[in-house]
């Protein structure tokens, strides 16, 4: 910020300019409650994503209603039923645009219809049906950041031949980084990194029950692979993988020249 100052008191930019750099440390302040940073998307290209859980409605409704007067779109995520159907309630009679992904437990509340494309590729991959509603949370992010998602869903090791024709489709639609999701002992990341020349990103989900359920066995053997080119995120954390596997495909498209 204060080198922003002297450029602009030595002339180097315009007011304007400075302006514009500066909003981009912009810190909004709702209440005693939360505190948003505004310029993120502008600075990251990360959109703005509030976490539902823990907030009641009353606080989630102003964050969001506050935050999409500067960012323009607002992503709602980990939504119970309830809250989901009141938040959406309340946005719709603003005149917001609002969509509702109820595998996901997402909402996508936007001033106006339509979202920005990049070029870059992303594929999404799950082991089990189990493990859709944390692989659609990916998919949603990398969307909303301007990817062109390709999915393929159940297609875990309990049947090999399957996973050769989802890493066939993935090759074949040229994705800059795959998304693998997977509970239980959370073989298939790296099978799939092992087989291509793409960058991978282990989600492992909390499915699977006994001595290392809820995602704890899966996340140790994701940390615990063998093949190189696969990094991991979190239990169930597909707003994370989602993020991440923009942000690469995104790059990749902008290097490539892809408008």
């Amino acid at each position: 910020m204060e080198e922003v100052l002297r450029k602009l008191a030595r002339g180097e930019i315009s007011v304007e300019e400075a302006i514009r750099t500066l909003k981009l440390f912009a810190i909004e302040k709702i209440g005693e409650f939360a505190r948003i940073d505004v310029g993120r998307e502008l600075r990251r290209g990360i959109p703005e994503i509030i976490l539902a859980e823990g907030k009641s409605l009353e606080e989630l409704s102003e964050i969001v209603f506050r935050s999409i007067e500067t960012a323009g779109r607002v992503i709602v995520s980990r939504l119970d039923g309830e809250i989901m159907d009141k938040l959406a309630k309340k946005a719709r009679r603003r005149g917001l645009n609002v969509e509702e992904y109820r595998k996901a437990r997402m909402l996508v509340v936007r001033k106006t219809l339509g979202r920005r494309e990049t070029g870059g590729r992303v594929g999404v991959i799950t082991a089990g049906t189990a493990d859709i509603p944390v692989a659609e949370e990916a998919s949603i992010i990398a969307e909303e950041m301007g990817c062109k998602v390709y999915k393929v869903y159940d297609v875990g090791v309990a049947g090999m031949h399957r996973v050769f024709d989802a890493v066939k489709t993935m090759v074949e639609a040229d994705v800059d980084v795959i998304i693998v999701a997977a509970g239980r002992e959370g073989a298939l990341p790296s099978i799939v990194a092992s087989l291509v020349d793409i960058p991978v990103i282990g989600v492992p989900t909390s499915q699977g029950y006994g001595f290392g359920g809820s995602g704890v066995a899966a996340l140790q053997s994701m940390l615990q692979s063998c093949p190189l080119g696969l990094t991991v995120v979190n239990i169930d954390a597909g707003v994370a993988a989602g993020t991440v596997a923009a942000l690469i495909a995104n790059r990749a498209a902008y290097r490539a020249g892809v408008k």
